[in-house]
């Protein structure tokens, strides 16, 4: 394997996991104030679906852009409403999401993006910083994204900062995922937490599908995240729910999904199948290798039904 087969696995690799490190990123904060949010996957999916039909429609990528976070809140206020205010299990939510977002998606593939309508949509190209992207090796995969992908960049380092445990807010949702019951009788409105951290965990997972359609795939096809939702969970359990621990965890799992179409391409001779489990495979590994150190929010998918 050469520096310039290493360099596009590289550069694949980042493209994968960037819409993974944001919906991880969202799914974070969800589960920091004590809520899993496991329908990642079908609000990935119905902002993948949704800024494509958009971008396809209004012939413009951004408003295709603006339409996926939508369809991410769209999911998110139910989840929260279903979760938070209704105390629903939340395991049960969101395999039930997941599985609403899937059949509406291929319904929606096959009657409004028939004939072709959903291929060559408006899309965002890549833009190449100049001296930075011709770095040896890891030029093209950190400085070669599209606009959209360094937005989706910001957007996680901007969570990060917000949200970390040096804030009020970010102190407040770790108390919230610790013990909801003492948050709120200190005066923290638990509800109103979890309920925003649902929704940005929504806004983050649509803004990771339509990066996904609209910056990578440039278009759409039935079940295109194909698990990439879970694996974004997956993430923030190998990551321990620290920013650092959650970024190599995306980078990890995006190089090995790259290596689905690189190992073929250099005669590797593996079955095709295996290709595909590989980053599933990976992400048991990860989660088995990080089960013993690893520290769950103690509130993490408990109900709270203390004071609103």
């Amino acid at each position: 394997m050469n520096v310039t087969m290493i360099t596009e696995i590289l550069a694949s690799g980042a493209a994968f996991a960037i819409p993974l490190l944001l919906a991880a990123a969202g799914e974070s904060i969800s589960e920091r104030a004590g809520v899993l949010n496991l329908s990642m996957e079908g609000i990935m999916l119905c902002g993948a679906f949704t800024s494509v039909f958009a971008s396809a429609t209004t012939g413009s990528a951004v408003l295709g852009v603006l339409a996926g976070i939508a369809a991410g809140l769209l999911f998110g206020v139910m989840n929260a409403v279903l979760s938070v205010r209704c105390r629903a299990d939340q395991i049960v939510i969101g395999v039930a999401a997941n599985a609403l977002a899937l059949g509406l998606t291929t319904f929606g593939a096959r009657i409004l993006l028939a004939d072709g309508k959903g291929n060559n949509v408006p899309a965002f190209d890549d833009v190449r910083i100049p001296v930075l992207s011709d770095l040896p090796v890891v030029g093209p995969a950190l400085f070669g994204q599209t606009m959209l992908g360094y937005l989706c960049l910001l957007v996680v380092a901007g969570l990060a900062i917000v949200f970390s445990g040096r804030t009020m807010l970010g102190i407040r949702f770790d108390a919230v995922g610790e013990d909801a019951v003492s948050a709120g009788w200190t005066g923290v409105s638990v509800n109103r937490i979890r309920v925003f951290g649902v929704l940005i965990a929504a806004g983050c997972g649509g803004l990771a599908g339509a990066q996904l359609a609209l910056s990578e795939v440039r278009s759409f096809s039935e079940n295109m995240t194909a698990g990439m939702g879970y694996l974004a969970v997956v993430a923030v359990i190998a990551g321990r729910w620290k920013v650092t621990g959650i970024v190599i965890a995306a980078l990890f799992f995006g190089v090995a999904r790259a290596l689905q179409f690189a190992l073929p391409a250099v005669g590797v001779d593996i079955p095709y199948a295996l290709l595909v489990m590989l980053p599933y495979l990976i992400a048991i590994v990860a989660v088995a290798g990080f089960v013993g150190g690893r520290k769950a929010p103690s509130c993490l998918t408990v109900p709270y039904v203390g004071r609103v």
